[in-house]
């Protein structure tokens, strides 16, 4: 599984986001989109979105602080591999 996050230093929800998934031991990709302009562009050709945070799991896109869809998409991502 492969998760990016798209984040800024200063921003609660991200750090909202990375916390939740330390918990599910789920290693991820911090992308600080604040210090670099090529990051950003791509989390908003991604997402659409300029805002913070924009998390990225295998493809599939969730923007903002939403546990439920964090936890569908980590769930769906595990039993995909433990079925493969």
């Amino acid at each position: 599984m492969t998760v990016k996050v798209y984040s800024t230093p200063t921003c609660p929800y991200c750090k909202l986001v990375k916390e939740y998934l330390g918990e599910q031991k789920v290693e991820f990709q911090e992308i600080d989109v604040a210090g670099d302009p090529a990051a950003a562009n791509e989390m908003v050709k991604l997402s659409g979105q300029m805002g913070v945070p924009v998390v990225e799991i295998d493809g599939s896109v969730i923007v903002g602080w939403n546990k439920d869809a964090l936890e569908e998409a980590i769930a769906s991502k595990k039993k995909a591999k433990a079925s493969a």
